[in-house]
């Protein structure tokens, strides 16, 4: 049965961020996920997670200037250190919030960019991380992302993250599916799930997250089927989590019916 991570931040901002938490918790949520958690402490995250009866099962390593339009720097050339240097940050948060996943976005690639310098430097950075996450029993993942929502950005479709992990060969790399995106950029979704969490690549992926295409809300609204593609993530026997980053069209509580709806045989 699927389990549902709520992200706090796409969900609940009708709250301030660390009213989230218990935001979530009421709902029925037990895991979370968001982006960045570098404003605050890491005691005092893990606080709130363990009062509100939380997991964290996600959050993204630092990824760069966000407000500069950074979204990631992990496969731009040049700035390798800043990259080992955010990671190691990101490592001691998961170790603090007992986060057994960390993101690591490839960045955006400039127009003219060596694609293929900014291949070599993304899988070397890549397996780097994965080496030092694996000690602390943390998956490192890499999210394909629709460039209809993020242009210029480096990778994109199901396939290449999966050729990434390949080459890298570190058990403890995965892709991140994000079905929303997936959905955007390549279509297809339930022959993807059937391919990429089938056998022989169902340890590839690492989480999946959804939202309702082509607006981004409630998973129940827009073209995609989730219902069926939760049956289907039965089937194909997927154990982890999945993280709602979908924006709410009105107040997130009262847009959970798609939830409330599939509660009696699903858990939060």
């Amino acid at each position: 049965m699927p389990r549902f991570a709520a992200n706090l931040t796409m969900m609940y901002r009708e709250h301030s961020f660390l009213d989230r938490f218990a935001a979530a918790a009421q709902d029925g949520f037990t895991a979370v996920e968001y982006l960045f958690p570098y404003e605050y402490p890491a005691e005092q995250l893990a606080g709130l997670l363990q009062h509100n009866g939380l997991r964290q099962v996600l959050f993204n390593a630092p990824p760069g200037n966000w407000d500069a339009g950074d979204r990631g720097c992990t496969a731009l050339p040049g700035r390798e250190q800043e990259f080992r240097d955010g990671f190691l940050r990101a490592l001691e948060y998961a170790r603090v919030l007992e986060c057994p996943r960390i993101h690591a976005m490839a960045g955006v690639a400039a127009e003219g960019a060596d694609r293929a310098r900014m291949h070599a430097t993304y899988v070397s950075n890549l397996a780097w991380a994965a080496d030092q996450a694996r000690p602390a029993g943390v998956d490192v993942l890499i999210e394909p992302i629709a460039p209809r929502n993020m242009p210029g950005f480096f990778l994109n479709r199901q396939e290449e993250g999966h050729a990434v992990v390949a080459e890298t060969g570190k058990p403890n790399l995965k892709v991140l599916m994000d079905l929303f995106h997936c959905q955007v950029g390549e279509g297809d979704l339930a022959m993807k799930i059937r391919t990429y969490l089938g056998k022989p690549h169902e340890s590839r992926v690492g989480h999946i997250q959804i939202a309702g295409a082509p607006d981004r809300h409630e998973p129940d609204t827009g073209e995609v089927n989730y219902g069926y593609l939760f049956d289907l993530l039965d089937e194909v026997g997927y154990q982890g989590w999945i993280g709602c980053e979908y924006i709410p069209k009105a107040g997130t509580s009262e847009g959970l019916v798609w939830l409330k709806e599939r509660q009696p045989v699903m858990h939060l």
